[in-house]
């Protein structure tokens, strides 16, 4: 099975003033005469972490981390203001022209797999290739399997402790129920609810992770999930800023190139129709169920499988160039 590259410093970070109030992270890892990728990170709201560089050979590929808009070191954290899915793929543009690389790998992991595709269906020119892990296509079913109907099902005891503050006209959409309390004006209560969504959250995506316990599980920060939660209420809240079915409407301006999609059969967070959709929408992308994989990427099997393709892109690229 194979474990991640071993660990490697950055030899290369910036900030990135793009439209007020944002300055994004950036940073180069690996090769600099290597294979161009960039890391889409999930969330939204999360941020790149130094693991994140260790999913790619340092020896083939220049590696492209940066924390989207108001997302971990980028400034101001958990800001909403003048933050949207068309501005994020602007952003990831304004990076590749800063680095002034031609085309690159886009390498995307759940809500960095749906960037990863927008970003693709708008600059088609700019893409060499297509890894998309635990694809999430932000259609309202989508959603609503995380946050309505769906993984309450299997996790009852949790989402009643998640819902348990809400009215019953609340809970009939906790998505806005949520965002109006971490945006509103009562901090504490604001916190509060950012924690209750952190470790519903939390939970589900751990649900898998060899000696969790999921029961005891709580968000490491208060603070910290404030800004988080306050960047994935507002796009959820927004539909993600796209149209309903976006995504697999447009398939038709994906570049052809070459593409695999992985996703793991015992995740929760994005259920395995949505990588099987998509799949035949691309008839010629590779599918991958990674049969013991859940959501996360640092998961073992999940782990086994991206260094795998990444090790396979990266031969395939260099074929083509």
């Amino acid at each position: 099975m194979r474990a991640l590259y071993p660990e490697i410093d950055a030899w290369d970070s910036f900030y990135l003033d793009v439209d007020e109030p944002h300055s994004l992270y950036v940073e180069q890892a690996g090769n600099p005469a290597g294979i161009p990728v960039v890391f889409l990170h999930g969330g939204p709201g999360s941020g790149c972490s130094e693991r994140h560089r260790r999913y790619f050979d340092p020896r083939k590929y220049r590696i492209t981390l940066f924390d989207q808009r108001g997302c971990h070191r980028s400034r101001p954290a958990g800001e909403t203001a003048g933050n949207s899915t068309v501005r994020l793929i602007a952003d990831i543009e304004r990076i590749r022209m800063r680095l002034r690389i031609s085309r690159w790998l886009v390498f995307g992991g759940s809500w960095g797999a749906t960037l990863g595709l927008l970003y693709a269906q708008a600059h088609p020119q700019c893409v060499s290739g297509l890894l998309l892990r635990g694809v999430f296509l932000a259609r309202a079913r989508d959603l609503d399997w995380f946050f309505r109907d769906g993984v309450n099902r299997i996790y009852p005891d949790f989402w009643q402790e998640f819902t348990q503050s809400l009215s019953a006209a609340e809970r009939a959409d906790p998505v806005r129920a949520f965002h109006a309390r971490v945006h509103g004006p009562d901090e504490p209560a604001a916190v509060e609810a950012a924690l209750a969504w952190a470790r519903w959250s939390g939970r589900i995506v751990h649900c898998l992770s060899p000696g969790m316990d999921l029961q005891s599980w709580q968000p490491e920060d208060g603070a910290g999930a404030l800004g988080t939660v306050r960047i994935e209420t507002h796009y959820a809240a927004n539909r993600y800023f796209i149209a309903e079915n976006q995504l697999l409407d447009n398939l038709d301006r994906l570049p052809t190139v070459p593409t695999t999609i992985i996703h793991g059969r015992r995740d929760l967070t994005c259920a395995l129709d949505s990588a099987w959709v998509l799949q035949r929408g691309l008839p010629a992308a590779r599918l991958v169920i990674v049969e013991s994989g859940g959501h996360l990427a640092s998961d073992p099997a999940m782990v086994d499988a991206l260094v795998t393709a990444t090790d396979e892109m990266a031969q395939t690229l260099a074929a083509r160039a």
